[in-house]
């Protein structure tokens, strides 16, 4: 029997493929869970334009990732911290901080887009990643500075 997967199911297949199986798999398993659709040609336009709207909402994301991360090409972030003897920050600047001060800058950020392996615990110039979708990325320069 031909069914169309609306769940991934590991082993067989994604969301929108369609599969041979044997028949009793496919009405004692797979519908009764809706796991999958028998593959009528209704079910399969059905899942056909599910998986083309999805597509147009990626590809929507992904434009609007583009014109943040133009707007950001060549930002310097200043961010100023407590610093104790030979450049030792008083704490540290975490992904948080910088997500913060792009906030601050009018850049609307999630703080799991900023790639940042280890938290900053020296004053200086840092580069940072920010993963603003998984196909765009921007580098943005971090300066800590001691206060005065």
């Amino acid at each position: 029997m031909k069914v169309v997967l609306i769940k991934d199911l590991e082993g067989y297949g994604s969301f929108g493929d369609v599969i041979s199986v044997k028949d009793g798999f496919a009405r004692n398993y797979l519908i009764p869970r809706g796991i999958a659709l028998p593959a009528t040609e209704g079910n399969l336009n059905h899942v056909n334009s599910i998986l083309s709207q999805r597509a147009r909402k990626l590809q929507k994301e992904k434009e609007k990732a583009q014109t943040l991360a133009k707007k950001m090409e060549g930002l310097t972030l200043e961010i100023v911290r407590q610093v104790g003897e030979k450049g030792k920050l008083f704490g540290s600047v975490t992904s948080q901080d910088i997500a913060q001060a792009l906030q601050e800058k009018g850049f609307d950020v999630d703080r799991k887009k900023v790639m940042l392996k280890n938290p900053i615990k020296d004053i200086g110039m840092y580069t940072i990643t920010l993963r603003l979708h998984p196909e765009v990325s921007v580098n943005i320069k971090v300066d800590v500075k001691p206060v005065e």
